[in-house]
């Protein structure tokens, strides 16, 4: 069951992407990266966050912990620039947090591609055929556009590599039209995916982890999804 958390601090936006997350405090003294659900595609981001997220951690992959976490709208009374106090008082109720990664580095494609001098430098935290073809094979189940070379979300930390930014998965819950269908079609994007060239091992890894997501696991994880995040939208409330 994901932990509960009421947010303490405001500490510093990550403005790495157009949705504005930030590190933000916990009354557990820890620090997390929290998606706000008032930006950008709003609760549905959080959803597919959550849902590929824990997707990923029941099948061993390496994804940071996930936690909902409560924003008091008074948090944005300390801050100075009006974007983050619109934000922060469009966000208030639960939100969506992942723990944050002390002095984790984006992963580098250059590793990928450069001379055997910077190969062997990155050689401990290059993916092998099955962590690329069980990654591969993740994002492709998740329908996760976010993987490519030009933005990997992928984080290196203690030399292991780390998946997150899920956001952007699970695409048809953006319409329902024929929404049986396209989630059970093919998935051409992992073609841009930036491990799909390591991806050797592609039917080992769907037999090594199809056996993990039983109905059990995906209904638990399913039911973990705040019912204020599904509340706003009517395609929600019809299923």
């Amino acid at each position: 069951m994901l932990k509960k958390l009421r947010a303490t601090r405001y500490v510093m936006p990550l403005r790495e992407g157009g949705s504005l997350p930030a590190i933000v405090e916990a009354e557990d003294d820890g620090l997390y990266v929290v998606k706000f659900r008032g930006a950008g595609q709003g609760e549905r981001a959080l959803i597919a966050e959550l849902v590929s997220g824990e997707i990923g951690r029941a099948l061993g992959l390496l994804v940071p912990e996930i936690v909902l976490i409560d924003i008091d709208p008074r948090l944005a009374s300390a801050e100075p620039d009006f974007e983050i106090q619109a934000l922060l008082k469009a966000s208030g109720g639960l939100n969506l947090a992942l723990d944050f990664l002390p002095g984790a580095l984006p992963f580098d494609t250059r590793l990928l591609d450069g001379p055997k001098s910077t190969m062997s430098l990155g050689a401990a935290v290059l993916p092998d055929s099955a962590l690329a073809s069980e990654i591969v094979w993740f994002d492709a189940y998740v329908t996760n556009v976010d993987r490519t070379p030009r933005n990997t979300n992928l984080l290196l930390w203690h030399r292991r590599i780390w998946l997150i930014d899920h956001g952007a998965s699970l695409y048809f819950h953006h319409t329902w039209k024929d929404y049986q269908a396209r989630a059970a079609s093919g998935f051409p994007q992992v073609k841009e995916h930036v491990l799909l060239r390591f991806a050797t091992d592609l039917a080992g890894a769907d037999e090594r982890l199809t056996p993990k997501l039983t109905p059990e696991i995906l209904e638990a994880i399913i039911g973990e999804i705040p019912d204020e995040w599904l509340d706003t939208s009517p395609d929600f409330q019809s299923r």
